[in-house]
């Protein structure tokens, strides 16, 4: 089994400012996993907050041998492979379970989402984000959502209000916020959990430190909407820990190691009568359609990494009235730019 890998710097159509960072772009590592004469396609987005970059990954896969691996794959097996190499790691770890569920499909000639026993018409509507910035580029930024049914909107500065206003002046559609753990003082966020939940949000993504369990506690406590874990929740153990803090966990595939883990989460968080949300990093669209396959299992979908970014290497998967297409091609269906 052969593997082998190339960075790639993905570029964004607009800075894209959170409440503790702001970039142009996004370093990649796309994979390949080559057997019996199939690939696989995986990806490794590192957005700066979660530690990872290219010399990381790159020392990573320096390390992944995987000659004793044979087919079918046992995915526990994998992860607990790659655990075992170096602790953490969690975006080049997905890259190498995203390429080999791909690998799988089309070894068995089988969409990924049918493993999961996903089904397509299930598929939520996925939201278009809007980073923080002034109230003329959030409207110039608006201007590209018009495929998407719902908007979402990173907060945590001392703009947050104005910021909603703003949007609400072009369009009355839903909202999903993420504060982005900005918010220090949790009165004062339950006061703006009331204000988002008058200007018609749906629910609200780490509004405090992930550490501050207590305050996030009282804040999902008192909230009349949805207050969802996010950088709290990033693998396997900690969907026990969100039961009693949130009122939902945020799945991402490079916070969870890629598919097979993430998958796990989700039936974890229904068997604790937790709501489920699957997003993304800024990806391409490899990454993109591995949560696809298990979006239609989940209550709200954040998978808009193909709307903000202006080098895609691979083509643009289906979309149509606010939600993505999954289709009957083997694996993740990714399509290539040069087919």
């Amino acid at each position: 089994m052969k593997i082998g890998y190339s960075p790639f710097e993905l570029e964004l159509k607009h800075p894209f400012t959170i409440a503790r960072f702001s970039r142009t772009s996004t370093p990649i590592m796309l994979l390949k996993i080559e057997h019996e004469g199939f690939i696989g396609y995986g990806e490794a987005s590192m957005v700066p907050y979660m530690g990872e970059n290219l010399s990381s990954a790159s020392d990573f896969l320096a390390k992944v041998d995987l000659s004793w691996l044979s087919y079918p794959f046992n995915f526990d097996e994998i992860i607990s492979y790659l655990d075992d190499i170096a602790p953490g790691n969690p975006n080049i770890k997905a890259a190498v379970d995203i390429a080999l569920h791909d690998l799988k499909g089309k070894l068995e000639d089988t969409p990924c989402y049918k493993f999961f026993n996903a089904d397509p018409e299930k598929m939520p509507l996925t939201s278009f984000t809007i980073g923080i910035d002034t109230p003329e580029k959030v409207i110039e930024k608006l201007q590209d959502a018009g495929g998407c049914h719902i908007i979402k909107v990173k907060l945590g500065r001392d703009n947050d209000r104005q910021l909603i206003q703003t949007i609400r002046s072009v369009t009355d559609k839903p909202l999903f916020i993420d504060a982005n753990q900005g918010w220090t003082d949790r009165n004062e966020g339950l006061e703006m959990v009331h204000f988002l939940a008058e200007n018609g949000t749906l629910l609200i993504e780490q509004p405090m430190p992930r550490e501050a369990i207590d305050s996030n506690a009282w804040i999902t406590e008192n909230s009349p909407i949805a207050i969802i874990g996010d950088e709290a929740v990033q693998r396997f153990a900690d969907v026990e820990k969100a039961k009693s803090v949130y009122h939902g966990i945020n799945i991402k595939l490079m916070k969870s190691a890629g598919m097979h883990e993430g998958y796990r989460m989700i039936k974890k968080a229904r068997e604790l009568d937790l709501k489920v949300m699957i997003g993304s990093m800024s990806e391409t669209s490899c990454a993109i359609l591995g949560a696809a396959a298990l979006a239609p299992l989940c209550d709200w979908c954040d998978l808009d990494g193909p709307f903000l970014t202006i080098n895609n290497p691979f083509r643009q998967p289906d979309f149509a009235d606010g939600k993505w297409v999954l289709n009957e091609n083997p694996g993740l269906g990714l399509g290539l730019k040069a087919e």
